[in-house]
């Protein structure tokens, strides 16, 4: 999937700061508002009337009867969600969602959909909350599409959570000499369509001169990218960092893809909560306060590999 507009727009993200996981001996694998009134009502020590309330305290009654959180999400961006050789639903988001059902006292349940469909599907009420590497934004927030500036919908709020960067890859050993987005004028790129990856796209696209724009290719998923990238179809393909770091590493065996160049458009990864669902907005805060705090946090973001793109506290609609 992917990154989900400096991030200029509200593309998809999903999107990294800085990576860990080793890749080809020497690459780290890291991972498309106002913020003063949101916080102030998504306290991690929210408090009521007979003191300081537990993250489950927070819950929306409606929530806690059902003991379930319904999850949208793009199930096909290893390593921030994917489905294992078993078909089970595995990576950093339902890690962390397992950590947040244990301080919640109720199960996330993963529903997958495509991504460009989840905030959609938290209006019609599909889905509790989106989390999908989902990159958090002020167009986002506001509902504001990023292309033409106009209002499409009354927007979303985040509880942020991780930090990542876009990053572009090739074929190994092919790079057609991209180490910039403004090398890719002339050349074609695949991407995850309503990404930031694809808005970075259109965006350098448009600065290209001589009439050498980018074709750009856009799928519905970050692996479709890549696979046409794989079989020579694409010059390029772009993604969140952790995701192309961990495709760098784990396709055909390490010897498909390498990235090239530096990432860019670091920005938060947020939980999307429909507007007006403050009560849920606020416990998931606390509920990710919490983790932090104890600890459990750092281990599943060890465990992936992504120590670069931790956060110190979650917070409510800090993206830009």
């Amino acid at each position: 999937m992917t990154a989900r507009s400096t991030r200029r727009t509200a593309a998809k993200t999903r999107i990294a700061a800085v990576g860990a996981i080793a890749v080809a001996g020497t690459m780290l694998l890291t991972a498309c508002g106002d913020q003063t009134k949101n916080n102030d009502g998504a306290s991690a020590t929210a408090k009521t009337s007979t003191g300081t309330s537990s993250p489950a305290d927070l819950l929306p009654p409606e929530i806690k009867s059902k003991g379930v959180i319904k999850v949208g999400s793009d199930i096909a961006y290893p390593p921030v969600e994917f489905k294992d050789k078993s078909g089970k639903t595995v990576g950093i988001d339902p890690d962390l969602a397992d950590a947040l059902g244990k301080e919640l006292g109720v199960e996330f349940q993963f529903e997958n959909g495509t991504f460009d469909t989840l905030v959609t599907g938290l209006r019609a009420k599909r889905y509790d909350v989106a989390m999908s590497a989902m990159t958090d934004s002020k167009e986002r927030q506001e509902g504001i599409d990023p292309e033409t500036k106009k209002k499409v919908g009354e927007g979303v709020d985040f509880v942020d959570y991780f930090t990542a960067g876009v990053s572009i890859y090739t074929r190994k050993g092919d790079d057609k000499g991209i180490k910039t987005w403004s090398d890719l004028c002339g050349k074609k790129i695949a991407v995850q369509r309503n990404t930031v990856s694809h808005d970075l796209a259109k965006d350098e696209s448009k600065k290209c001169a001589g009439g050498k724009k980018i074709a750009i290719e856009p799928y519905d998923t970050d692996l479709e990218a890549q696979t046409r990238i794989r079989s020579g179809g694409a010059d390029a393909g772009s993604s969140d960092f952790p995701v192309a770091a961990y495709a760098v590493k784990t396709s055909g065996g390490g010897k498909d893809f390498q990235i090239v160049g530096d990432q860019v458009e670091a920005a938060p990864y947020g939980i999307a909560v429909a507007k007006g669902n403050d009560k849920l907005t606020q416990a998931l805060k606390a509920a990710m306060d919490a983790i932090i705090k104890s600890g459990e946090y750092e281990k599943i973001i060890a465990k992936w590999g992504v120590e670069a793109g931790a956060v110190t506290e979650a917070k409510v609609n800090g993206g830009s």
